[in-house]
């Protein structure tokens, strides 16, 4: 059972922190022998013509919002191509969208998922750059320039914008947990870049050379990670750019942010099948490794091992027959339960509308895991559609 203890404990270890500190390391050496990194700050002097494509179903509360920010981003607008396809909708986004000559609109009565959406919009899209955000999500205003300059480097051939959450005084559990969640992981992906390569783009703002694009099956549930990922298969690099941003709001509450996570844990184990050959570092390299430590494990073995960490930890204490503090065995089965405790309490605390965001991380890095569990079940039921209901946000 030690033997058991320490392996489950290495993977929980180096999955949620070690892989980070191990990036935090090797850094450094990296920038002091490299001469090749992706430098973002580059400015072009030749603006491409650049394609902002969204793809929305049912939003016609966001589309009036969407649009004008669309408008205001500081890039010319003779070089952009505004791209809406609608597929499916019947609240009256495409009709509201006519109110926009500058909106380019494809419609079709059939939903049949967003990466269909994207497949059939794919062969509108009159530029060399195609950059993708959700209809939910506002760009910060420099977003597209930043993005372009980034793409003078041609080793580049997608790039992940970073994702922000806004910080309500109002948020619960499910705003500060994925709030603090997504500065980490804006943290970690941006040592990924730095070091070799992001591994994924979210769908809030990416964008890729029109060209590498290549069509996706259209069951997938992680379009945008299996987009990205596809192009790094073909030897570009997947850039991160923190200076270019779309901000989101948070989950309205935790069964709505389980719905997500639930959701995207099943399109990760789906995406470890279309992504197999990425499994091989004797062929990827470095970005096999990365892909394997930053995802692999978060979607497959570290959430089964962090429940079962209790269990047998617990079993060791009782077989020792040590409940003292006099070992490391006992000191963190006890570190264990206080952590489960405060996510109980945490619970609770969201449950009755009491705002104590300290006890609110323990409880989303707990819920967020047993949704990977849940994300298991889902997917050998095989029941995860590609069309889904959207998780309502704050």
């Amino acid at each position: 059972m030690e033997t058991v203890f320490w392996i489950l404990l290495l993977i929980v270890f180096y999955t949620f922190a070690g892989y980070s500190i191990l990036l935090a390391i090797l850094l450094p050496f990296k920038k002091a022998i490299s001469k090749n990194r992706i430098n973002p700050e580059v400015k072009s002097t030749d603006l491409p013509r650049v394609c902002m494509f969204v793809a929305a179903y049912n939003e016609s509360s966001y589309v009036d919002v969407k649009v004008a920010n669309l408008l205001d981003l500081d890039y010319p607008r003779d070089l952009i191509q505004y791209l809406w396809i609608t597929d499916g909708s019947d609240d009256g986004t495409p009709e509201m969208l006519k109110k926009y000559p500058q909106m380019e609109v494809h419609h079709l009565p059939d939903r049949k998922g967003k990466i269909h959406a994207m497949n059939r919009g794919i062969q509108f899209v009159d530029a060399p750059i195609v950059i993708f955000s959700d209809s939910n999500t506002t760009l910060c205003k420099q977003a597209i320039r930043v993005m372009v300059d980034t793409f003078n480097n041609p080793e580049v051939g997608c790039i992940a914008g970073e994702k922000r959450i806004v910080n309500l005084k109002a948020d619960g559990a499910a705003g500060s947990g994925e709030n603090i969640y997504w500065k980490f992981e804006s943290w970690v992906k941006w040592m990924d870049s730095e070091l070799n390569s992001v591994v994924g783009a979210v769908g809030e703002l990416f964008a890729i050379r029109t060209s590498l694009y290549s069509e996706v099956e259209n069951d997938t549930i992680l379009d945008d990670f299996v987009i990205s990922l596809r192009i790094a298969e073909q030897g570009y690099r997947i850039a991160y750019t923190p200076n270019a941003y779309a901000i989101e709001t948070a989950s309205a509450n935790v069964s709505e942010e389980m719905k997500r996570k639930v959701r995207i844990a099943a399109g990760g184990l789906q995406t470890i099948g279309r992504l197999k050959e990425l499994l091989n570092p004797f062929r990827y390299g470095l970005l096999s490794v990365q892909y394997i430590s930053h995802k692999v494990l978060r979607w497959t073995i570290a959430p089964i091992a962090l429940f079962s960490l209790l269990f047998i930890n617990f079993f060791i204490v009782l077989d020792r027959e040590s409940w003292s503090f006099d070992n490391f065995y006992s000191i963190f089965f006890y570190f264990q339960a206080s952590m489960y405790l405060l996510a109980l309490l945490g619970g609770f605390f969201e449950r009755h509308k009491i705002r104590f965001k300290l006890l609110f991380v323990p409880f989303y890095f707990t819920a967020i895991n047993y949704a990977s569990i849940l994300g298991w079940v889902r997917f050998l039921k095989g029941k995860q559609s590609v069309n889904w209901e959207k998780s309502k946000r704050a």
